[in-house]
Order: structure tokens, then sequence, then C-alpha cells
């Protein structure tokens, strides 16, 4: 969280310390997160909301450092003894977090007996399955979620002679206006990518209707099967277009988003969450576009996947303390505030309405593309079988696909031999983990 924000929340509880003789002491509701920069900032807005319109709880937000340190130091609090109330989850702790039990409660339990119940038809499917237990139960609040798109420079589009507003929908289209983005010697950099795993394989298979991975019958161990035609083509083309110098790599996380908001490169694909930030730093004028793909595969595209994180209530705490969670997980599904919160940050809205309201408003008509990924993950139903599974392993095999790709951008393997490798490590490790720890089951 920015230095500023952290100076409005200590003067807010410098200013509380003076009314403490005559107002009746508020019950502390502590909230651990990992996000920063604008998403930080709006946070802080939608806790200061909150805390301003009743009097008797108040919400205190500590920022913990990345997704990662924010997990562990919520796990090692809960084992001591002393976890904050809510804990912020990234989605891939978060197969791991259904697995760990007795360190949190299911959010549709903390609400019912706070009499503050959700309204399941209320969420967007699309997002809130991805945190429901096998009936369909949220266990964890959806709150920043969100789906890769399309960044683009309409500023450079215009200088390199494309239309700003008809963005490359394909994924050959993308390469024309990189080619004509590089003749025009507008960008030095005319594209580039964060997260490629999630973009370039989870995402790019279930926008084609084709499996990460498969179980089989009655059960059997999963299995990866990305190592496909579709993908070893997709990949293949991007591999072209870093030879060529079409396509600039920086990293796996959002280093890619800092040289687009700083102009550098003129096309991004990255989590839609970076609205937010990409706005608040860029000088230019912003396009959002869906995801590119491939025109000539049937039926597509079909839908992307939601990732990003949820919040999580940690067991330990007393009664009245649960109570004042609900309180503000209740209002975080208000439609006007998920409205707010989608609209300043680019995540997604768990509540149907929210987008709605938006809709009404002219929200989307004013600023074209912000509204993308979430039609984006309204489309198409793909088939059963594109639907992620929840081993509690998903980092791994991630971070296993991204050192293959990396390896195919290195020029050290060809796209067949690293997507291969890729389905062969994370099969062994499957393999591996499923002999040392019994699947344990959905929370109920």
């Amino acid at each position: 969280m920015k230095p500023n924000a952290v100076t409005r929340l200590l003067c807010a509880a410098t200013l509380g310390l003076g009314f403490a003789a005559h107002a009746p002491a508020q019950t502390n509701i502590v909230l651990w997160h990992a996000l920063s920069g604008a998403t930080g900032d709006q946070l802080l807005q939608l806790v200061e909301r909150f805390n301003a319109s009743q009097s008797t709880y108040q919400i205190v937000p500590v920022y913990k450092g990345s997704e990662q340190d924010t997990v562990k130091a919520g796990l090692e609090a809960q084992r001591a003894g002393n976890p904050p109330h809510i804990l912020q989850i990234d989605e891939l702790a978060a197969d791991a977090a259904l697995q760990a039990r007795n360190a949190f409660r299911p959010v549709y339990q903390v609400m019912q007996e706070a009499r503050e119940p959700l309204k399941p038809g209320s969420y967007v499917k699309a997002v809130s399955e991805r945190f429901s237990d096998a009936r369909g139960r949220l266990v964890s609040l959806p709150f920043n979620t969100a789906t890769p798109v399309l960044f683009y420079n309409r500023d450079v589009f215009a200088t390199a002679g494309l239309d700003p507003d008809d963005p490359p929908r394909t994924w050959m289209k993308v390469q024309q206006a990189a080619l004509k983005l590089m003749d025009s010697q507008s960008v030095n950099c005319a594209y580039t990518t964060d997260a490629p795993a999630w973009v370039h394989v989870e995402n790019l298979l279930a926008w084609h209707n084709e499996p990460l991975s498969e179980r089989g019958s009655r059960g059997k161990q999963e299995k990866l099967v990305f190592n496909t035609r579709l993908l070893m083509r997709h990949i293949g083309l991007l591999s072209s277009w870093v030879k060529s110098g079409l396509f600039s790599y920086y990293g796996r996380r959002n280093e890619g988003e800092m040289k687009f908001a700083e102009g550098e490169c003129a096309m991004l694909t990255g989590s839609s969450s970076s609205y937010g930030d990409i706005v608040q730093k860029a000088r230019f004028r912003l396009g959002v576009s869906p995801l590119p793909f491939h025109d000539d595969f049937p039926g597509a595209p079909f839908h992307t996947l939601v990732g990003g994180g949820s919040l999580w209530v940690m067991s330990g705490s007393k009664k009245a303390e649960y109570k004042g969670v609900a309180k503000f997980l209740s209002f975080l599904s208000q439609p006007e505030v998920q409205a707010q919160w989608h609209q300043a940050t680019g995540f997604l809205p768990a509540i149907a309405e929210a987008f709605e309201l938006g809709d009404r408003q002219g929200y989307y008509q004013i600023n074209p593309g912000i509204d993308v990924p979430v039609r984006q993950v309204h489309g198409t139903v793909p088939h059963q079988r594109v639907k992620r599974e929840r081993n509690g392993h998903a980092a791994w095999l991630r971070s296993i696909a991204d050192e293959e790709l990396e390896a195919v951008w290195a020029q050290r393997k060809t796209p067949k031999q690293a997507l291969d490798d890729a389905v062969e490590r994370g099969n062994r490790l499957l393999q591996t983990l499923a002999t040392r720890r019994p699947r344990a089951p959905a929370v109920r």
C-alpha cells in the first residue's frame, strides 16, 4: 500500500484515541492483504467507507507484501494462535487452502451464523464457482479476480497507421499489427506478455475449449495433456515473433505491464487487474480488447478462466468478531460497492448486478474496454473437461510451464520439446505428490 494510504490510516487511528473516553469500544477486524499501488488505494477507500457507515466495527487493513508472503504470514499467525480475521489469498494458494480445513471457516457458514446470508443466484457463476465447494457454496469471497485481456496503446496505433478502434482480435492480426508497428518505428517493443503460462497455456486452452488435464474414468490420477497441436502451433508462433523481434519478454510477473505502462511496448497480454495501475501510470490513451484467438479453430472463442484472489475467513476468532467479518463481507457484496471496485481496478465484479448497474449508468460507453473481461468470462460455455482440477499444486505446475516456455523464448528448446517436457515433468510431480498425501475432501 502506498505511503499516503498508510498515513491516512494512522491519522484515523490517532483521532480515534481522542474520542475513546466518550465512544463505545469498537471491535477491530484485521484484514491482511497483498494489494499495493492503485488497487491498494482502492481497497483503503472501501475500508474507510465501511468504517464510516457504522460505529460497531473497525476494519484494520494491513499490507503484508507479496501474495506468497501474505499467505505464509497468515498461516504462521494461525498456528501461533493470533491470526488475522480475514486473509486475502490468491488463486494458486487457494487450492491448497481448501485442504487446510482447520485454518479457515467457510464464508457461507460465517454468513449464515451471523444472519447475513449470501444470495448464490446473485453471483456471477464464472467467478463464484472458482471459490465454491463441491455443493456450490462459497468457501471464500471472490474479491480481486481477473482474466487475461489484450491492452494496447491507442496513440501508438494511430501513429503507426493502425485503427485504434479496431484492435487485433486474432493472433494473426496481432502479428500484422506488430509488423506495422515495428516498420513505423513507433516503438522498440511491439508486443509483450505477463504470466506466460497463465495466459498462453491455461487460458489459451480454455479460450479454444481444449483441456489442460484429464482425470479419466473412475477418479483416476489427474494427467496433464496440454502438449497438443493447438498449443505447439501457438507457442511456435510466439517463438517466431521472438526471433523476428516482434515479441519482447521481460519476466513472469508484471514486468511486461511496467514496460507497457511506460510506453515502451505497444501491446500487452496480461491480467485485467492491471487496468487500474496502467491508467494511473500511463501517459497515453489505453485500449482494452479481448484475448486474441485462432479464428480457424472450430467454435473459438469460448471463454477464458477466472484467476486472482479472494477473502478467506480464518478460524480462531470470537463470535462477535465473526459478526463484524460477516458485516464487512456483506458490505463488499453490495452491487454499488462491487461496481466501484470493478470500475476503478479492472477486477471482475462478483455480483452480476454490479455490471448491470454500470451498464445502465452508461459507464462502459464512457470508458470503453473495461467491460471486456466481464463479457469474456461470459462467453460460450466450454466442455466440462476444460475445468481446472483443484489439486493444491497449481503453483508448482505453473512454474514448470513458465520454465519451459522461457526455454523456448531463449531458443534453447523447440515448442514441441518444451511442451512435452512440461507435461512429463508435471505428471511426474503429480504422481509423486499423489503417493505422499491423500487427496483432501472438499470443504463441507
